[in-house]
């Protein structure tokens, strides 16, 4: 009598805990927060973890973010998206190391209907469109490439004048990143489109990195010498890059000069132009790209609409965010 009196209470209380449990909201979520998985290529890149910090600041309070290094490996954020799925979350907010690898992304997260958010490296067109439950949120990379080339041309016309040419080193992201093509693409048009003719003395990838960026202009100076009037990269970690190799030939002292342009506005980028080593950058705006990421993600995650996120959506899939010209005039409004 007295075991079966034993086995009563302890049934008793197991339900009396598990009626007292606290309850998620949402498949995944904890505390009542939807759960959103969010995978960064490399956390190492410095824009992007200036919009890995904006996405976690703006989920305080609102969502469980599981934010996640993929260290520039597609396996490995193959991995990191199967185990996203396998706990259910709401949404996923994906930065590709591949944008070719969205298409198998996308396939798995349609099996499980989980909305997917991938920013700053856009897929494929024919990837976007093939479920209703995929978005984008980035910027249009000509853009940064026409204001970059626009920097050079005004630096060119007040130094050294039209009838020169132009002629230039330019470093680039990596191989089939929209950036890194279409930066390269634009910022070379707008110079010419000014009626600057220009040489091209060498281009190669720099993979967005600041030592493999010295690296290619310690070679470039090598072969090139004063032959070089300008250089372009794709990023500022690049140009800064770029800048330490001249640094060690003895530019930026004693009047030696030589234009360096960069695209994000980080804060490294804006303390450069300020020294007065950088001559321009665009800011890519970490800021609202990780405010945005995030809002549409939470929008997604908790059963609403992308229209609800609070941004316009561009074709029913795009949030671009705008970019800015950055200077010597300016620049000083982007510090924080």
């Amino acid at each position: 009598m007295k075991k079966a009196m034993f086995i009563f209470l302890i049934v008793a209380l197991a339900f009396s805990f598990a009626a007292c449990a606290p309850k998620s909201s949402s498949a995944g979520g904890g505390g009542g927060q939807p759960s959103i998985g969010v995978t960064i290529y490399k956390f190492d890149d410095t824009f992007m973890s200036y919009v890995r910090n904006n996405i976690q600041s703006n989920a305080a309070g609102k969502a469980n973010v599981d934010v996640v290094d993929s260290q520039n490996s597609q396996p490995m954020q193959n991995d990191q998206v199967d185990a996203f799925i396998s706990r259910k979350v709401n949404s996923m907010a994906i930065n590709s190391v591949d944008r070719t690898a969205a298409a198998s992304i996308i396939e798995k997260a349609r099996g499980a209907n989980i909305p997917v958010v991938f920013f700053n490296r856009e897929p494929m067109p024919e990837d976007m469109a093939s479920w209703d439950k995929v978005y984008y949120v980035g910027a249009k990379a000509e853009e940064s490439g026409t204001m970059q080339g626009s920097i050079a041309v005004d630096w060119w016309l007040a130094n050294k004048g039209k009838d020169q040419v132009l002629r230039y080193i330019m470093l680039r992201g990596e191989p089939g990143h929209q950036d890194a093509e279409l930066r390269r693409e634009y910022a070379i048009k707008a110079v010419t489109d000014a009626g600057i003719k220009v040489e091209c003395l060498a281009e190669d990838y720099a993979n967005w990195d600041r030592p493999k960026a010295v690296e290619k202009m310690d070679a470039f100076w090598a072969q090139f010498g004063d032959r070089i009037d300008m250089v372009f990269a794709n990023n500022d970690d690049m140009a800064l890059g770029a800048i330490e190799s001249l640094k060690n030939v003895g530019f930026f002292q004693g009047g030696r000069y030589m234009p360096v342009l960069g695209v994000d506005a980080t804060a490294p980028a804006l303390a450069a132009l300020e020294e007065g080593t950088l001559l321009g950058t665009v800011l890519n705006d970490a800021d609202n790209q990780g405010k945005a990421t995030f809002d549409l993600a939470f929008a997604l995650a908790t059963g609403n609409s992308a229209s609800s996120a609070g941004w316009t959506i561009s074709d029913g899939k795009y949030i671009w965010v705008p970019y800015q010209k950055v200077t010597i005039d300016n620049y000083r409004q982007y510090m924080k």
